[in-house]
């Protein structure tokens, strides 16, 4: 009798930790399924002063040697208007000369993509100089895939990469409405 009840106690434990085991893969599963993306996408909308649609892409990412920059993707107007992309590093920390291309790098594909920073009236008088805008649609025309890309700037970083879920929201940018 002795060896029938000393077999039944040594299942319980086993029998335990199997279920704790389920029950914490089931609240894993549950957690992830429920709680929101880290890199969830997000375009704004808002209306400028001109009571034109201003759509926009905002992202903090960080260059190789782990300084962070503002990336801003937007576009200001109508449905398939140019769009825009500001890239800000924090003042008296960076300075961008104008002219600069920004060289795109993705796979064996390159684009150097026009400094219009000058163009601003708001960017030209600002004396810290830690802006610059390019205009974007020669990369959106070549892109047809959320592919991950690289970014340099001669004399600020020599490596920017942006994640395929950035470039999905440039390229939703033209045709954004809301």
């Amino acid at each position: 009798m002795s060896s029938a009840g000393s077999s039944a106690s040594h299942r319980w434990p086993g029998l335990f930790m199997l279920k704790r085991a389920l029950a914490c893969f089931f609240v894993a599963v549950v957690l992830l399924l429920l709680s929101p993306s880290l890199a969830q996408a997000q375009v704004l909308t808002n209306e400028s002063d001109e009571s034109s649609l201003f759509v926009r892409s905002f992202e903090t990412l960080r260059d190789l040697d782990y300084h962070s920059w503002q990336v801003v993707a937007y576009r200001q107007g109508p449905l398939g208007g140019p769009v825009v992309l500001r890239i800000v590093g924090y003042p008296g920390k960076v300075r961008l000369n104008h002219p600069t291309a920004l060289l795109v790098h993705a796979g064996r594909r390159d684009w150097a993509l026009d400094d219009i920073t000058m163009a601003s009236p708001q960017l030209a008088k600002d004396g810290r100089e830690a802006a610059a805008e390019f205009d974007l649609n020669p990369l959106l025309d070549d892109l047809t895939n959320n592919r991950p890309l690289r970014l340099q700037l001669a004399g600020v970083f020599t490596e920017l990469p942006v994640p395929p879920y950035v470039v999905g929201e440039w390229r939703s940018l033209p045709q954004a409405s809301q």
